[in-house]
């Protein structure tokens, strides 16, 4: 592995992290204090949630008594995602797995922290509510975005005209 391999794959995964960390700060000690509900369009709303348990609050009767477990457990995938990242050969999934690393560690250090992931951005529509979630899960689902899109990348470039078949196969 290449050492700017390596810082590359560490940068976005600290940069996801720390965008993550101080949008939840900002919620914690600025804008949500007191908690309340705040309007930003129609759909958005700022609404402070924790969740206790994995994606969409499953489990959290459960594992809300072990958060330190969980935070580990998340440590411990951040590091394989960045050492699978660090070995990719294309650069969608380098940048995808270590954004997922960043949103994991991200909310790995509010369950050590505090024992819960705080939440706060609450996607909504016609009286319909998506679970509240954090800048972690958006990192995440990017990094899952990327990594779809680099594996659609063969297929796409398989089913593109190469330059031959647009110039009539001659010179």
């Amino acid at each position: 592995m290449q050492a700017r391999m390596i810082r590359r794959v560490l940068a976005w995964a600290a940069f996801a992290m720390a965008a993550d960390q101080a949008t939840k700060w900002l919620i914690l000690t600025k804008i949500m204090v007191p908690p309340r509900i705040i309007e930003l369009t129609p759909f958005l709303n700022l609404r402070l949630g924790f969740n206790y348990g994995v994606s969409f609050g499953l489990g959290s009767e459960w594992l809300e008594a072990w958060p330190e477990a969980l935070a580990l457990l998340k440590l411990f995938a951040a590091v394989g995602l960045v050492v699978w990242a660090a070995r990719s050969e294309t650069r969608l999934e380098q940048v995808g797995l270590s954004l997922i690393a960043g949103g994991a560690l991200g909310n790995a250090l509010d369950r050590w922290r505090q024992g819960a992931v705080t939440d706060f951005i609450d996607l909504h529509w016609a009286g319909y509510h998506w679970p509240t979630f954090n800048g972690a899960d958006i990192a995440i689902s990017a990094g899952v975005s990327l990594i779809l899109l680099a594996s659609l990348m063969p297929l796409i470039s398989r089913s593109a005209p190469s330059s031959t078949k647009l110039n009539g196969g001659s010179k």
